[in-house]
């Protein structure tokens, strides 16, 4: 489904270090009568790959350029803005895989895993937000990101100002305890969302990856089904080194969608066909800002439409 207009803005104004990119670098190539040559597709890829778009989708792009040019269906530059929007919007797999898992019955539980520094607790704020005040959930968070000094406070904080339920314990608690609390209480307080929040850790930390499974263990054995999804924040202005994250961690744990974090604060939002292309893990949350709207459903074609500047279909 297509965002909002607000949402699309949002999204737009998220990608403008990105668009800058491309309608400042990449379409001042397509001047209007200018031939197609070598020299002219290798300056579209250096443009490309500098935005992040990623280097298989940029071979597409260009591959599709030449084919057409040498079969003589396109002679100058500027028919070649369209080849970019065709492909882009190409290759996303179907919606349904972007939706989240919620339980049929009772509590739907979220994981939420990421490392320190990738924007993990303020993303959960926005995923409290948005199933509090779009979905009209009743949520609570889980504090079980104990070992990390400030984070049970810092979660504590968003809890309030969003006026959503915590569960927490001290600083170095056990998580898998702080779980096991939060699955008995959104169980007895009927939670609609339970999102838990999860020690920041890279995946060559076995004894934090160790806790991460108890946590799930512990959710499972509570709850139904759970854990319904267990998201990974990325943080987008890493660019190709949040794709590589992403592949590591979806080797320790069952990563089943993916907030981008810090959309707003990259030139290198392009790295989201990288993930397409590179991972078999959907996006299904972008980060749009600092507040806690600032978040929306990923949608591949306004996506596309606001990193080339453009409206909307609809």
């Amino acid at each position: 489904m297509a965002l909002f207009a607000k949402a699309y803005d949002k999204l737009k104004g998220a990608l403008r270090k990105t668009a800058q990119v491309l309608n400042t670098d990449v379409r001042t190539l397509f001047v209007p009568g200018r031939q197609i040559n070598e020299a002219f597709l290798n300056e579209v890829e250096e443009k490309l790959l500098a935005a992040d778009v990623g280097v298989a989708n940029t071979e597409r792009i260009v591959a599709a350029m030449r084919d057409r040019w040498r079969l003589g269906k396109i002679k100058n530059a500027d028919q070649c803005l369209g080849i970019i929007r065709d492909e882009m919007l190409g290759g996303w797999a179907d919606a349904a895989t972007r939706q989240l898992h919620f339980a049929p019955t009772g509590t739907t539980v979220i994981l939420v895993a990421g490392v320190n520094g990738a924007g993990k607790t303020t993303s959960i704020a926005k995923l409290a937000s948005y199933f509090k005040n779009e979905l009209k959930k009743k949520v609570m968070v889980a504090a079980a990101d104990t070992f990390r000094a400030g984070a049970v406070h810092q979660l504590t904080i968003w809890a309030d100002r969003l006026g959503v339920e915590i569960v927490k314990h001290k600083q170095n608690a056990d998580p898998a305890a702080v779980a096991y609390d939060a699955c008995e209480a959104a169980k007895t307080r009927a939670i609609d969302v339970l999102i838990v929040d999860t020690a920041g850790r890279l995946p060559t930390q076995e004894h934090l990856i160790r806790e991460l499974v108890k946590i799930r263990d512990v959710v499972a054995k509570r709850i139904d089904g759970a854990p319904h999804e267990s998201i990974l924040v990325l943080d987008a202005t890493t660019g190709q080194n949040a794709v590589n994250q992403a592949k590591v961690f979806g080797q320790a744990i069952n990563v089943t969608g993916i907030l981008l974090a810090k959309l707003d604060g990259t030139a290198k939002g392009g790295v989201i066909m990288s993930i397409r292309d590179q991972l078999n893990i959907p996006v299904k949350f972008v980060g749009l800002g600092e507040t806690p709207e600032d978040i929306a459903p990923f949608d591949p074609e306004t996506y596309v439409r606001a990193l080339l500047g453009e409206k909307t279909a609809d």
